[in-house]
């Protein structure tokens, strides 16, 4: 049994005198503005959910965290937190330097010494952290797509906690947890991970796992940052609270946990060991693929569903944490029971029952049935309330292709079409109409361009949210900003990429504006096609030939796409 210390773990907060002294001080800093993902890290490196770190790592310590789970020091620590920044911001930091790090509102959260400055390998990070340097996965996407070229290590400075005006009731800092525990005089406390809402599996494996580890039960669920299209905390927490009379009260409690997620499988189920150990936890429970993403690039899993179990049991006893390890819960009507699918021997005599997480989606877009037997009444109401059948949600169809390819004409037909059919708002945002209106001021460098997509991917994300239909019709190029996009617009309602495939040839050919003549002519720089390259999209939902086709035809191949999606009504 591993032993529990309950006593104050360290906290990188001063004093809230100090604080105010140092927020007058700190003004006159050069700053950084951090991103939702930094906010999450500095929460918790600041209240010692991170604990041993004291910042942002340094290079030394990166180094040996990325090449084999550990500090510079020899400590076991899984996951690189660095500060990532552009290169242009880098410049303008010296070694020793204090530099101010603010949320997106402007807000000073903590002072950071800059004690290293690195450009990181980051084809060499995704390989030994993620386990491949595939863009399938959404961490390494991340990193080469979003994260700033440039890494800053250095010790961290708490002047107060990023303010969160949700549930605060439920947010509690290691130190409040571990009081807690002392308070219940809890000795033993099992903790349980959780990026999804809770059915009747989970509500089994956690019953199951409190029991046999003769422990009391935290349920820790993450808010916030998770894998991209996973259904939003506000959603999760709310059908978490519908299930937790369902638990006895005097064993179980709920707090949140303002994590961002890496989805790194075995390296990401360790780290969560060592969160979960510094928040007073004596047991963790890792399940079947713990954390992992999906399928990569080949189709296949990132991870063996074991390799997570296989990693955490390795290092539990340096840990100081004990896993409590599950295998995937299915139903077994005869016996009107959850267990355990490796266990359950007399299966070819029994009906054994399962709903993935695929065809419950499949379910609430199209409003079926879900079983009793599988969730919980109230939360499938909370889930039908936030994804209602796909045919009453809002959408965006988003075309993408080379300059004269028909984009426009085909998204002018597609939204008279939908219009003529009526019950949701069409939005049409052509790339020329956005440039007016929303981007007059941004030229075409790749830079602007990608500034402008995303731009468009705002909008359309809103008119999606609100229940709209969004066309978008700009030439979207890059492949990043177009995954950039689809994964803002996919929290909310469904996105189909059309890629409208007129050759480079017939484009030039047809050249109505005269744009591919003052390409040829060097009058325009980095000309999409001519001087500029074009990420002909992998797996698009849809891939319209427009040589020799009417228009007309065109439109009524997306219709009939949007049909076989369930987003419109055949």
């Amino acid at each position: 049994m591993m032993a529990q210390d309950l006593a104050p773990i360290p906290e990188l907060f001063v004093s809230y005198e100090s604080a105010q002294k140092m927020k007058m001080e700190a003004a006159d800093l050069v700053s950084h503005d951090l991103s939702p993902r930094q906010i999450c890290d500095l929460e918790l490196l600041m209240n010692g959910g991170f604990n041993p770190l004291k910042g942002f790592l340094s290079q030394a310590d990166y180094d040996g965290v990325v090449e084999n789970m550990r500090l510079a020091d020899g400590t076991l620590w899984p996951m690189p937190i660095t500060l990532d920044v552009s290169e242009r911001f880098a410049e303008a930091v010296e070694l020793g330097q204090d530099i101010a790090l603010r949320d997106q509102e402007g807000v000073i959260l903590a002072t950071m010494t800059v004690t290293d400055k690195w450009s990181p390998d980051k084809a060499r990070e995704a390989e030994k952290v993620f386990g491949a340097n595939d863009m399938a996965h959404p961490a390494v996407n991340y990193l080469h797509h979003t994260a700033g070229s440039v890494y800053l290590g250095g010790p961290v400075t708490g002047i107060q906690q990023p303010v969160h005006y949700d549930f605060r009731g439920r947010r509690d800092t290691p130190n409040e947890l571990r009081a807690l525990f002392r308070k219940l005089g809890w000795r033993k406390v099992v903790a349980f991970q959780t990026r999804n809402p809770l059915h009747r599996a989970h509500q089994e494996l956690t019953f199951r796992a409190a029991k046999e580890a003769q422990a009391n039960l935290l349920i820790h669920p993450v808010v916030g940052m998770t894998k991209p299209g996973d259904i939003d905390h506000f959603t999760r927490v709310r059908c978490y609270e519908a299930v937790l009379d369902q638990y006895p009260s005097s064993t179980t409690t709920m707090s949140l946990l303002n994590l961002a997620m890496r989805m790194a499988g075995p390296r990401e189920a360790v780290w969560h060991g060592l969160i979960r150990k510094n928040h007073g936890c004596t047991h963790f429970i890792v399940g079947r693929d713990h954390a992992g993403p999906g399928k990569n690039s080949q189709g296949e899993d990132f991870y063996g569903p074991y390799d997570a179990q296989d990693l955490f049991r390795e290092h539990q006893d340096e840990m100081g944490i004990e896993m409590v390890d599950f295998q995937h819960m299915v139903y077994v009507q005869d016996r009107a029971q959850y267990e355990p699918a490796d266990e359950i021997h007399d299966r070819d005599k029994v009906t054994i029952l399962n709903i993935s997480g695929t065809e419950l989606r499949r379910r609430l877009s199209e409003g079926l049935e879900i079983p009793e037997w599988f969730s919980f009444p109230a939360v499938v109401e909370e889930l039908r309330r936030t994804r209602p059948p796909r045919a009453a949600q809002g959408f965006t169809v988003f075309f993408t292709g080379f300059s004269g390819s028909g984009k426009s004409t085909i998204a002018n037909a597609l939204m008279v079409k939908l219009m003529e059919m009526g019950g949701r708002p069409v939005t049409l945002l052509d790339g020329d109409i956005v440039r007016k209106n929303l981007s007059s001021e941004l030229g075409f460098s790749k830079e602007h361009r990608d500034l402008n997509i995303r731009r468009i991917g705002f909008v359309a994300s809103e008119i999606t949210k609100n229940g709209g239909i969004a066309i978008c019709a700009p030439i979207a190029p890059y492949a990043a900003t177009r995954r950039a996009v689809r994964e803002e617009i996919e929290q909310f309602g469904a996105f189909l990429e059309i890629h409208v495939a007129t050759s480079i040839e017939e484009c030039e050919r047809r050249d109505r504006k005269g744009l591919y003549k003052l390409a040829r002519e060097g009058k325009i720089k980095e000309f999409t096609g001519i001087s500029d390259p074009y990420d002909v999209p992998e797996n698009p939902e849809l891939r319209v030939e427009t040589e020799n086709v009417p228009v007309d035809n065109c439109a009524h191949q997306v219709i009939l796409k949007l049909e076989s999606m369930g987003l419109i009504k055949a």
